[in-house]
């Protein structure tokens, strides 16, 4: 297996990991457990943009342009709208 592959699959799953925590955050009742989840997506999150950041560096992954500025503004306004609505 390729760099690039093992970096695409440790990414594929942090991500899935970082759902699961979400989750497991929302349902859990007892507080030292959920802040214990919330340490470990915490964690998770840096190591996946750490990895990120390598993986950009190393040209195997390609970021989306930034929308520009009119489209964000646009956006949201229609997020908050829908919230406030």
């Amino acid at each position: 297996m390729h760099e690039k592959d093992m970096v695409y699959d440790v990414l594929s799953g942090v991500k899935s990991s970082l759902g699961t925590y979400a989750k497991t955050i929302a349902e859990c009742n007892n507080q030292n457990l959920r802040q214990t989840f919330q340490q470990m997506r915490d964690g998770d999150e840096k190591f996946q943009y750490d990895l990120y950041k390598i993986a950009a560096q190393k040209g195997y992954y390609h970021p989306a342009p930034p929308a520009d500025a009119a489209a964000s503004s646009q956006l949201k306004s229609q997020l908050t709208q829908s919230f406030n609505g």
